[in-house]
């Protein structure tokens, strides 16, 4: 068995079919999502690219990739909107050093005489 099945018509039926209001509204949700608002549908497109590459969503990136090709996204366009997300997702790491970061600065001062238990 594949660790990612190729998608169905079967699976989406079966999908379907356990769970038919949740997958009508889901389907209304993304449509709704995916129209033409505030944002044209491409730049929608673009930052769906980015975030099934943060959320590592095969499914997502094929399928979000082909409709921001669709839509007029260039392919240079697709591959800096996964530029944006490999930064943001390293950006992360990066920001969340500050937590290692303080707990290493409580350790030290209960070393010290500080209570690290107290600082929180």
């Amino acid at each position: 068995m594949e660790l990612y099945p190729a998608t169905s018509k079967e699976l989406a039926r079966k999908r379907t079919q356990l769970a038919p209001e949740v997958s009508a509204a889901f389907k209304k949700f993304s449509q709704a999502v995916f129209d033409d608002g505030a944002l044209d549908t491409k730049t929608k497109q673009l930052i769906a690219v980015a975030v099934a590459h943060v959320t590592q969503c095969p499914y997502c990136i094929r399928g979000h990739t082909e409709a921001a090709l669709k839509q007029g996204a260039s392919e240079q366009q697709v591959m800096e909107a996964i530029w944006v997300a490999a930064e943001m997702r390293a950006g992360g790491a990066y920001a969340h050093a500050n937590l290692a970061l303080e707990t290493m600065n409580q350790l030290e001062a209960g070393r010290s005489g500080g209570d690290v238990a107290a600082s929180k």
